[in-house]
């Protein structure tokens, strides 16, 4: 009984520390310049991981029309955001627990329809969004591949972007392609990169020096180093039964890095410099929206 109460104390103690350590909530837009890469896949495993780590965690899936987070996890969301606007459905019930208690709002038809509702339905979005950024500590974007004109919009509006990669020569130029037309319509956003499905570590770490040394050489800014994920066939078997590859193997080389990424980020321990950010996401997003 005295052990019990020493774990719940020293997970207590865990959550209030890593709550303690965010100087505010955030808002994280996850994009790769291309599909394929295993995005969706980082970006729910990214998010169960800052759960389990006590952070409140809200993983919204902008991946429009795929559905891809409902079947990573053999979830079925019986509402969407898009239902909020349509359908005047309560806020509160397009937030769908997934695996582990996660949180999390599937996505809808279209993120052009969201983008050009009318101005009284947006302002109703964004009074119910600030409620959100009160209640959690991260909201995570799963954003479509590539970059469109409505996900630009979100993509500029975050606190910070995560871009995922492979090591094959397409990703990576891709993923540079990516960072570069951020960076030239908010080079004060910092970037953190992400190399998936490398099949060694020099693989990983030649990948990531590679498009550091090239962004600080030709955008003269630093990319921050996340890590990467090696290739791993527990991830392909997790998604064959619809697990979190967290979970599914939580001893296998993609859990532990995963584990690994997100604790790095949580603790936002890096030796790259960046500027914080000055604007809210919602005041961001609405000067964006409305200036269509």
């Amino acid at each position: 009984m005295t052990d019990q109460a020493s774990i719940l104390r020293k997970k207590i103690e865990q959550l209030n520390a890593n709550r303690q350590s965010q100087s505010n909530n955030k808002t994280l837009a996850i994009i790769s310049g291309k599909g394929g890469v295993g995005k969706s896949n980082f970006s729910l495993n990214f998010a169960l991981s800052l759960h389990n780590q006590g952070y409140r965690t809200l993983l919204i899936d902008m991946d429009i029309g795929m559905g891809n987070i409902d079947i990573l996890m053999g979830t079925q969301s019986r509402y969407t955001i898009v239902d909020f606007f349509r359908n005047s459905i309560d806020f509160e019930n397009i937030i769908t627990k997934g695996f582990d208690g996660l949180e999390y709002i599937a996505g809808g038809s279209g993120l052009s329809d969201f983008v050009n509702m009318e101005d009284e339905k947006l302002d109703s979005f964004f009074q119910h969004f600030q409620g959100l950024l009160n209640r959690y500590d991260y909201i995570l974007f799963d954003m479509g591949a590539g970059i469109s004109t409505d996900s630009l919009k979100f993509i500029l509006s975050v606190d910070d972007c995560i871009v995922i990669t492979t090591p094959e020569p397409t990703s990576i130029t891709d993923a540079y392609a990516a960072m570069k037309f951020i960076h030239t319509r908010n080079p004060l956003l910092p970037l953190y990169l992400v190399v998936n499905r490398t099949f060694t570590r020099k693989d990983g770490v030649e990948t990531l020096q590679k498009l550091q040394q090239v962004v600080k050489k030709f955008l003269h800014r630093d990319l921050i180093n996340l890590g990467y994920i090696p290739d791993d066939q527990n991830v392909a078997q997790a998604v064959r039964k619809q697990i979190p590859f967290v979970f599914y193997n939580e001893k296998s080389e993609a859990a532990k890095a995963l584990r690994e990424i997100a604790d790095r980020y949580g603790k936002q321990q890096f030796t790259e410099s960046y500027s914080t950010n000055r604007h809210t996401f919602v005041s961001k997003l609405k000067r964006f929206l409305f200036e269509r």
